[in-house]
């Protein structure tokens, strides 16, 4: 069995730019076939991968496809994953030696998930892959603080992106300080380069706080979080099937606000992994020039 002719499709121009040393950034799918309502998804994906082109770098998003894994999909296929239905989730976005990955927030500790154990997959993902994902935090309906010391314990670096803290999703913060921070794209490469070079081989989190005009108030996500959260248990929703309950809720309860910072951040951190990915190929090219 040929692994790229028979399961992994690989599109011309993402191939290209990884056979070239050029940048590079993941983007997963999800979002368009689960995390937003159309046409949104579509608008949100197409602006996604414009943010990776305008930073310098070729936007790859990662699905499945008549059993392949597709790494870059063509505008027709784009389309046509955000018009379809009852697509299935899959995990392992890391398949084609792509180094950055932008999404809009990781899984994690859900609350309560001391008792239920309902932990995200992105955890142990993360725990195992030497990818450097860019997102906009842990996503607020989760347990923030035990979602942080998991990624702790798992060896997992947090970073905030030009702040202190590890960013809010919806709001700019989380209320937790980033174990450490990077000012620039420059900085972030190298910190990718030195944890490669030390042959570790967990992820790197960076988390992007979104601006002040866009992000929502901290006590309007916490309230609108907190009684979403109380009519998914109420009416016995639990599970998988809670988060986009919930999720769903809380755009209803702000008013369609939390969408549309959703949309802000998913092509706000797209452009953030294009510059990081723009400035991780130039350090590589450098160094192989010395």
């Amino acid at each position: 069995m040929n692994l790229t002719t028979d399961l992994l499709h690989i599109a011309p121009e993402v191939r290209a730019a990884l056979d070239d040393g050029r940048a590079v950034v993941a983007l997963e799918s999800t979002i368009t076939t689960h995390g937003l309502p159309r046409p949104d998804n579509l608008h949100a994906a197409r602006a996604a991968e414009a943010s990776v082109r305008a930073a310098g770098a070729v936007p790859a998003t990662v699905a499945t496809r008549d059993g392949r894994i597709r790494v870059g999909l063509e505008a027709e296929e784009l389309a046509a994953l955000a018009a379809a239905e009852g697509i299935p989730k899959v995990s392992r976005q890391n398949l084609a030696g792509i180094e950055v990955f932008a999404t809009g927030g990781i899984g994690g500790v859900h609350r309560g998930g001391e008792a239920s154990m309902d932990i995200s997959a992105d955890l142990d993902e993360l725990a195992r892959t030497p990818v450097t994902v860019v997102c906009a935090g842990p996503k607020s309906i989760l347990d923030v603080g035990r979602t942080l010391e998991a990624l702790e314990t798992r060896g997992v670096p947090v970073v905030g992106w030009q702040s202190d803290e590890v960013a809010g999703f919806y709001s700019r913060s989380s209320g937790h300080r980033a174990p450490s921070r990077v000012d620039s794209a420059d900085q972030a490469a190298h910190l990718i380069a030195i944890q490669r070079a030390l042959g570790l081989a967990t992820g790197i989190l960076v988390t992007v706080p979104l601006p002040p005009d866009l992000a929502l108030p901290d006590e309007e996500v916490a309230a609108a979080v907190e009684q979403a959260e109380a009519e998914a248990a109420a009416a016995g929703i639990h599970g998988p099937a809670s988060t986009p309950f919930v999720l769903g809720r809380v755009a209803a309860l702000t008013g369609g606000r939390s969408v549309r910072a959703n949309l802000a951040i998913i092509e706000r951190d797209a452009g953030v992994a294009g510059l990081i990915a723009v400035a991780l190929a130039d350090l590589r090219r450098a160094a192989g020039a010395t």
